[in-house]
């Protein structure tokens, strides 16, 4: 009877790639929702071709292009296309397709990201149920939080993040089922080449190839096939000497001689064993395997200062992805819902009971679990085999039914309520580009009047897109934001045009003359004996007679609008007494519009109150003084004209209209006088440090002149 049950849901090879083919064009084809709803905004297009939008995308997308074009030669954080797989497929499609750059960034997103079907299909094909699979594969593929990370345009490494890992399962769960030393070459390989897809998620395969070997020895201790196969793996999981273009093919070749070589040796089964294990030992040991799991945990769930002789503000509180997250959130970025993570939950149970090999798939269950401390980000790994283990729930309910039409009804039925949720959020979910085209063509002006040595500072947010559009370096990028950021944001909030200019000058050719190494611990000797203290060096930078190093290249200051909302968070990190560590002031900026203005009244949407007529805020219960409201309007050169109201010669703070874009700022007199206000919002700066090079509505640009 059981064989009988399970044959019911067979299905041939044929129909098998037609059932893959199927809910491949589903996925791209949902992925194809947020490409129709943004394709007739003009302001989304660059080069014919809609944006990306995630930053971290420029990242490879400058790879790419040091690839084919041969820019960033002197950009130091840029890469090739043998160090990142993404890399090295966008290269080889630009260059064999008649696609541009453009067009390959932004779909092969979803062209990858969609092959997660396969696995999935085969895996449920082992136990000969095609069918759930397939359904499987409609919701693993489409899912909240998997969507999110591998949608259309959010060109990133994630695009292989779940995918790989379940290709490498399949073949794992393959080799316990057929225990066949071939099904383990394959997942050794898969596993080899899987730093080279993404590397950021090397402990989640480690911890599958640890639980892979459990699982071999506790079910399978006395075959010889079995050591064979770990052998395989921990060879695979083995970190090489080197580092090269050819590490990848190195390895893959070594795992074949293996292969073949194995069955034929003389290897009894203990001296397999011996084998297997003097392996593991080594896996552990250079591959660094508890420091790199410990290490991943404790980075993300991590907060406070950084402490490495002086104190920094750490960049991972700010992180909305790596913060703690409610249970409903979880849910919904796992399954769609609070109800579809619970039936996915039990179906895994159901699923290791009947067919213990999806023991391998914990340490992906394991992570995403793992979310509701480490944050959004690790829910993805575990979409796949939520989506498998919901399906086969439903499945096994529908065994209950007498009708095999009913059953199949109850089937198709719950897997489209599973899949609704997902649906409505991919619809509503209409992320913009990282910038616009306005944004960009100001950054395309820096790349006419720049040199590819030279360099740009702002934010770490914007540091991957000014070098894709302008061709220029940055202190601070996406993956490098460590100690280096107090001086970018020290820079933005000064008060001293003088300190910023020095700054500036002295960061850069510290950073270029010291081979790239991070600035404040080479500035200040930060941790060292002679560590010298941040405070003083300070003041001595706000004076004009400051000896700098020789300019060896030219600095821009690229301040952009779209800084606005998160300048209290950009303020963070350079408002602090690296001493202790402790916040050096209380600063204001509260960026705001109006939602009610009844008789020189206006309430702004954070709730503050502004009495024109009195200059007086409401700020709670608190009623404090104003001492200027400023009014800022953009002319049709790009020039700002102010008008200025004086109220209270003590007033503590001031308000700014910025009449062109319908937004106030309530801020503190000294924020006020901080290099962002004035340079940007305001449109002073200091004619003998700097020179306006680029103005636009969205940004400001200023080349040092010192």
């Amino acid at each position: 009877m059981k064989n009988d049950t399970v044959n019911r849901y067979q299905v041939s090879t044929k129909q098998m790639l037609g059932l893959m083919l199927l809910a491949y064009i589903f996925s791209l084809a949902i992925r194809m929702i947020w490409v129709y709803q943004l394709q007739d905004n003009p302001s989304f297009y660059w080069n014919g071709q809609l944006m990306i939008n995630t930053n971290d995308g420029y990242f490879f997308a400058s790879g790419a292009q040091k690839e084919l074009f041969g820019m960033h030669m002197d950009n130091p954080r840029v890469f090739g296309m043998w160090d990142y797989g993404v890399i090295f497929f966008t290269t080889l499609l630009v260059k064999i397709t008649p696609f541009s750059l453009e067009t390959v960034i932004l779909y092969m997103p979803a062209v990858v990201s969609s092959l997660v079907v396969i696995p999935v299909i085969l895996i449920a094909r082992l136990y000969r149920k095609t069918l759930w699979g397939f359904f499987a594969a409609l919701l693993g593929s489409i899912a909240w939080s998997y969507y999110n990370r591998t949608m259309t345009g959010y060109y990133d490494t994630d695009m292989f993040s779940a995918m790989a890992p379940m290709f490498i399962l399949f073949f794992l769960m393959k080799s316990t089922v057929d225990f066949n030393l071939r099904s383990a070459l394959y997942a050794a390989i898969a596993i080899a080449i899987y730093p080279f897809l993404y590397d950021s998620g090397l402990s989640i395969v480690y911890a599958m190839g640890i639980m892979y070997a459990l699982y071999m020895v506790f079910y399978h201790r006395n075959e010889r096939v079995t050591y064979f196969s770990l052998t395989l793996v921990f060879v695979s999981l083995l970190p090489l000497p080197f580092v090269s273009p050819f590490s990848y093919v190195v390895k893959i070749a070594v795992l074949v001689v293996l292969y073949m070589a194995l069955p034929r040796s003389t290897l009894d089964q203990k001296k397999a064993m011996l084998v297997a294990g003097m392996l593991f030992v080594a896996f552990l040991f250079f591959g660094n395997v508890f420091h790199l799991l410990l290490g991943k945990i404790a980075n993300y769930i991590s907060t406070g200062t950084k402490e490495s002789g002086l104190h920094f503000y750490s960049v991972v509180q700010t992180v909305r992805e790596a913060g703690q997250i409610p249970f409903s959130t979880f849910a919904n970025r796992i399954s769609g819902s609070q109800m579809g993570v619970v039936l996915s939950l039990i179906g895994y149970i159901l699923l290791v009971i009947r067919h213990r090999a999806f023991i391998l798939a914990l340490p992906l269950v394991g992570i995403g679990i793992f979310a509701l401390w480490g944050g959004l980000r690790f829910t993805v790994y575990a979409v796949p085999v939520a989506a498998m283990s919901a399906v086969y729930l439903f499945f096994v309910i529908g065994d209950l039914f007498k009708d095999k039409r009913a059953k199949y009804a109850f089937v198709i039925i719950s897997t489209a309520a599973m899949l609704y949720p997902n649906i409505m959020h991919i619809i509503g979910y209409k992320v913009p580009t990282v910038l616009n085209k306005p944004e960009v063509e100001d950054l395309v002006k820096l790349n006419k009047m720049a040199q590819s040595k030279d360099y740009t500072l702002s934010w770490w947010d914007y540091g991957y897109p000014i070098w894709y559009y302008s061709n220029t370096n940055t202190l601070i990028d996406g993956g490098k934001h460590n100690n280096d950021n107090f001086i970018i944001s020290k820079i933005m909030q000064s008060t001293s045009p003088e300190l910023a200019a020095n700054l500036s000058r002295l960061a850069v050719e510290t950073y270029v003359d010291s081979n790239y190494s991070v600035v404040t611990d080479t500035l200040f000797r930060n941790g060292k004996k002679d560590q010298v203290d941040p405070n003083i060096f300070l003041e001595e930078l706000e004076s004009g007679s400051y000896e700098l190093p020789p300019k060896t290249r030219d600095i821009y200051l690229y301040l952009p609008y779209r800084m606005l909302n998160i300048f209290p968070t950009v303020m963070l990190f350079g408002n602090l007494d690296l001493n202790t560590g402790k916040e050096e002031r209380r600063s204001t900026f509260y960026p705001a519009g109006v939602v009610k203005n009844k008789n020189g009244m206006l309430t702004f949407s954070n709730g503050i109150v502004f009495d024109t007529r009195k200059g007086m805020l409401a700020m709670g219960r608190q009623k404090v003084p104003v001492k200027y409201f400023i009014a800022t309007s953009l002319n049709k050169n790009g020039e700002i004209k102010l008008q200025s109201q004086f109220y209270h010669p003590n007033g503590e703070f001031i308000v700014v209209y910025m009449q062109s874009y319908g937004k106030f700022i309530v801020m503190d007199r000294q924020t006020f006088n901080s290099i962002y206000v004035q340079m940007f919002i305001l449109g002073k700066y200091d004619k003998k440090l700097f020179e306006l090079v680029v103005s636009s509505p969205y940004s400001r640009i200023y080349k040092l002149k010192r």
